[in-house]
């Protein structure tokens, strides 16, 4: 049986980001078989690596690994004509060129996309940036907890809770989202230069991603002119749509439809509850689903995590326990599916990369996906070899 084929194979990508929102693009081109050449300031490089605890090595953080594997990293000083001769070089024979610097400052060192496209006029030239560059907010900056305010997110919790404060929500989501809007962008963009030849400017604003993100649902009444409801999809809202207690902790449980309701209820044997609570029609139930998650927290107690699991999973009803964070990493299911792979660093030791989740029947991900590199660790190789260093014998 001959090897499946790797998707990206052949596929030039230079990656001129930091943090997550383009980094977490580049990682999944790379994981697709893509070859990736990160480039870095001297110094400190990305600002990412020092965003956590090192094993060995300071500026490789947990985070920035999980970000980063499969790249070789070269550090620059884009303001030094013999390194801009460096990366122009790259991307002179690139096919995608993913950028998180902004505009004017791009001008000013010639990698702005009428520069580039002068060279390589089939580049893919992918800017990642905090707001699209027509309207006012074009040349502020932007970071996650930026982008959770002005879209409303930091709202959402104090609908739930009634504490007025705003919050983030603890998960580094606007940068993840805008991420995967400009991979599947960016694939977008190979395929249509696949078929004609041309390369094109794409833009990925972080604010117009997750505004639609969010929004997708929590729009809600204000879709339409005039409004007839409240802003905010009411299910999420709910005060009381959490995980329910348990005698030894929590459950997840969505009783999601009618049947599943009165399922619920049957399995928690309380089989006259919705009657005698005035929930004994389906219109009373849809109206009543506050008083259903509270019947529901209301009983759980009397039985243990796993009985609940149990009896939920025998009717048909979608559960799980609720797990702390840290236990994640030792789940059966991820265990037997090879999600958690345990590697051995070059320099970090042992660590745990994280498989990409996505399967396809007749390819694959990039065959042996490279450690994370070390701050310009390749620009021996790059520098000399350009993107033959990703060849056999090119060293790095």
């Amino acid at each position: 049986m001959s090897e499946k084929p790797v998707m990206l194979e052949g596929i030039r990508v230079v990656d001129l980001t930091t943090v997550v929102f383009g980094p977490y693009a580049t990682q999944i081109l790379a994981d697709l078989g893509a070859d990736v050449i990160k480039v870095e300031a001297p110094g400190a490089g990305d600002a990412f690596r020092w965003s956590g605890k090192a094993a060995v090595t300071p500026g490789m953080a947990p985070a920035w690994m999980a970000l980063n594997r499969g790249k070789k990293s070269i550090a620059l000083d884009l303001k030094t004509e013999a390194d801009r001769e460096v990366i122009l070089g790259l991307l002179r024979d690139a096919d995608v060129f993913v950028v998180n610097v902004r505009g004017k400052a791009l001008e000013r060192i010639g990698l702005d996309r009428e520069s580039l496209k002068a060279i390589n006029p089939g580049l893919i030239y992918v800017h990642c940036v905090g707001f699209g560059q027509d309207g006012p907010y074009a040349d502020l900056q932007a970071y996650d907890d930026v982008i959770q305010a002005a879209t409303g997110t930091t709202t959402l919790l104090p609908r739930v809770d009634g504490n007025p404060a705003p919050r983030y929500l603890p998960s580094l989501i606007a940068d993840k989202v805008a991420g995967l809007h400009a991979a599947y962008a960016t694939l977008a963009a190979v395929v249509h230069k696949q078929r004609t030849g041309e390369g094109q400017y794409v833009e990925v604003p972080m604010f117009e991603v997750f505004s639609s993100f969010m929004l997708l649902e929590h729009l809600s009444g204000l879709t339409f002119d005039p409004p007839n409801a409240p802003v905010g999809y009411f299910r999420q809202i709910d005060p009381d749509r959490q995980p329910f207690p348990t005698a030894d902790g929590h459950i997840s449980i969505v009783t999601y439809d009618d049947g599943a309701v009165q399922r619920m209820f049957a399995l928690l044997d309380q089989p006259d509850f919705l009657a005698g609570s005035g929930l004994g029609t389906p219109h009373e139930r849809k109206s009543g689903l506050t008083q259903i998650y509270q019947g529901i927290a209301r009983f759980t107690p009397a039985f243990t995590t796993a009985e609940l699991l149990r009896r939920c999973h025998e009717a048909q009803i979608p559960a799980q326990a609720v797990r702390d964070l840290g236990d994640v990493l030792d789940d059966p299911h991820l265990r037997d599916v090879g999600f958690f792979q345990r590697r051995e660093h070059p320099v970090e030791g042992a660590w745990f990369q994280q498989s990409a989740p996505v399967r396809f029947s007749v390819a694959e991900y990039g065959k042996q996906i490279a450690p994370p590199p070390l701050h310009s660790e390749h620009a021996e190789s790059v520098k000399n070899h350009g993107w033959r260093a990703f060849d056999e014998g090119c060293g790095g």
